[in-house]
């Protein structure tokens, strides 16, 4: 019994081995990013956002101004797993580095979808 129990721990080190390299490769797919977002139906509309944004406004003030999607205030979506969103504003947003509201990066061209048009940041990724 004790040498089953030893090649099965064998195993099971083998195992644990192949399920590290498996969450390396599930982080990728199951990326997470905490995104705020301006959206609006129209490109006219969001180049007034985008204007106020190189102004140096805030970026939850501009989305609580302009942005059409009010389910919640500033633009915070909160975070959203890889898979979770619509191909261009997921690709846009895992590209982005971290930023606050006060000093945003965002897309500086806006991003294209069915819902309309998207300025998005990122305040966090896990």
């Amino acid at each position: 019994m004790p040498p089953k129990g030893k090649a099965k721990g064998g195993k099971g080190a083998a195992a644990s081995g192949d399920s590290t390299d498996k969450k390396e490769k599930g982080s990728k797919g199951g990326n997470a990013v905490k995104v705020r977002h301006i959206l609006c139906e129209k490109h006219s509309k969001i180049m007034e956002a985008m204007e106020k944004l190189k102004s140096g406004m805030k970026f939850n003030e501009v989305a609580s101004q302009y942005s059409e999607d009010k389910a919640r205030q500033g633009g915070d979506l909160g975070w959203m797993t890889r898979g979770s969103m619509v191909g261009p504003f997921q690709e846009a947003a895992f590209a982005l580095s971290n930023s606050t509201t006060d000093k945003p990066i965002y897309t500086d061209s806006p991003i294209k979808t069915k819902f309309g048009y998207h300025i998005i940041m990122v305040e966090g990724k896990k």
